[in-house]
């Protein structure tokens, strides 16, 4: 799986800030769903803030079971 490859029908990210995205736990390819950054390996969601700012701390991470049971949608802002 590319680290651009994108799964819900609009990509927030800025698709040269995708290229260069890698999970900060794993240093893993991560893709874009809905409003999250996802890491398969690690099972964690990094949620994207005002709809083009991904929070990439791990602190901040979701689980992605939890994403999954939100549709991958959240209200956080900045």
């Amino acid at each position: 799986m590319l680290k651009n490859e994108v799964i819900s029908d609009k990509m927030t990210v800025p698709k040269e800030l995708m290229e260069i995205l890698a999970c900060p736990k794993c240093k893993g390819d991560v893709k874009e769903k809905g409003m999250f950054i996802l890491c398969e390996q690690c099972d964690l969601a990094y949620p994207v803030i005002d709809e083009d700012i991904p929070d990439m701390l791990i602190d901040d991470a979701w689980n992605l079971e939890k994403a999954k049971k939100t549709g991958f949608e959240h209200d956080l802002e900045l």
